[in-house]
């Protein structure tokens, strides 16, 4: 993960660090936003929610063999989902929560913390629908917590809605409604470092999937040259390419975002970008082969 910028010494990162690295992006792009720092605060140490992402870890790890979605995952998604935040509003694109006169920055913040941790509540009962269980299993952690941001019934409903709506779509189907949603879709994606692709490598199924998962050495997310945000995915060898234009790239465009973040993978070795195959970027629908013109 990277604070807006990119800082690329983070590419190396060791995997155990990515949680912490996750934390301090989060704790950074909330320190100046009151209400969403204190959802955060509040929801990061509340015991039914620590225990939901065990749970969902659980399941999802050992009865269904995929990748962690527990508190590592949510944290990950988390740091991802708000730097595109901050890199859009640097961009002056206003979140929706904002457009239409129903909250400021804090409350747009507070709609992406709130949902993306929650995201993946679900998967503690079944995988099938997790989407639709997640919303059921996070609202009432959302009622319980929310007033002691918002006082006011109207304001507390009026947010919840935007979290829920973003729970609800973050696997980009149905398509996500708002810009909020939106960001809650492509930043479940970016945590695909080091096999933590949908599909884990350890159950033994050698796929794809599992395959191109562990090629992925780093995502960062970073401010872009032509767009406001850069995806930029560091691959060690090119089965990487498959998550990039298969569960990457799908993410992007459900989350109608593709008009304002643009999607590199490079091909690294030895801890630097290769010559040989430099990489993929993203154009429209397609991906062409990088180039530095």
């Amino acid at each position: 993960m990277s604070a807006p910028g990119g800082d690329e010494r983070a590419l190396f990162l060791p995997l155990r660090e990515l949680e912490i690295d996750a934390t301090q992006v989060i704790e950074k792009a909330l320190e100046k936003r009151p209400k969403a720092r204190k959802f955060w605060q509040l929801i990061s140490t509340d015991g039914e929610v620590l225990e939901n992402w065990r749970m969902a870890n659980f399941v999802a790890v050992t009865k269904m063999g995929m990748n962690d979605h527990g508190e590592t995952h949510a944290k990950i998604a988390t740091a991802s989902a708000l730097t595109m935040l901050d890199l859009l509003l640097d961009a002056e694109k206003a979140p929706d929560i904002v457009r239409y006169g129903l909250g400021d920055v804090d409350d747009a913040a507070l709609v992406v913390t709130a949902a993306t941790l929650c995201h993946d509540f679900g998967n503690l009962i079944h995988r099938t629908d997790h989407q639709g269980l997640s919303v059921t299993l996070a609202r009432p952690v959302l009622d319980r917590l929310l007033p002691e941001v918002y006082p006011q019934e109207m304001v507390r409903v009026q947010i919840r809605s935007f979290i829920l709506s973003a729970i609800y779509s973050h696997l980009g189907e149905p398509p996500p409604l708002t810009l909020e949603a939106g960001l809650v879709c492509v930043g479940d994606s970016t945590d695909m470092t080091k096999g933590r692709g949908r599909q884990a490598f350890a159950s033994g199924s050698i796929t794809i999937h599992t395959v191109s998962a562990l090629a992925v050495d780093r995502v960062i997310v970073r401010k872009g040259l032509k767009k406001p945000i850069e995806l930029q995915i560091y691959l060690s060898n090119p089965a990487g390419i498959f998550q990039v234009e298969e569960i990457l790239a799908p993410r992007v465009h459900a989350a109608s975002l593709a008009d304002r973040i643009d999607v590199t993978a490079f091909m690294i070795r030895d801890g630097r970008k290769t010559e040989i195959v430099k990489g993929i970027r993203m154009e429209g629908s397609r991906f062409v082969p990088f180039s530095d013109q």
